[in-house]
């Protein structure tokens, strides 16, 4: 069973720092773009940042200004988001997903992490 799993998620000061995990397990994905999405209450879900199987290929939602970084280790199967400079519109449902190269998201995604950002 392929599994997408969400962890570091948390409640932080505006201003603050969260480190998010995302381990899989059931295949590998080392060949697989990983990225980042997320969902407010009342929103849409929408991407945060993707990186490529090697990591020479990062895209960044514009709202991210420079304040979150993408990484993956394909050993480990992970993919991480680094979130400085939190701010409260940052709060959301934080979801994993991992795609193929050249097609589109939403066979893989991971169950969520909760990201909420006080002011």
């Amino acid at each position: 069973q392929v599994q997408l799993v969400e962890s570091g998620g948390g409640l932080v000061q505006a201003g603050g720092s969260l480190r998010l995990s995302c381990s899989a397990s059931g295949r590998t994905f080392s060949t697989y773009v990983r990225g980042w999405f997320r969902q407010a209450p009342g929103k849409e879900r929408e991407f945060v940042a993707a990186i490529n199987w090697s990591g020479g290929s990062i895209e960044y939602a514009d709202f991210v200004e420079g304040r979150f970084t993408i990484s993956r280790d394909n050993v480990k199967n992970t993919v991480y988001l680094q979130m400085n400079s939190l701010k409260p519109e940052d709060t959301a449902v934080y979801y994993c997903a991992a795609k193929r190269a050249g097609s589109s998201w939403g066979a893989f995604w991971g169950q969520g992490t909760q990201v909420t950002v006080s002011s």
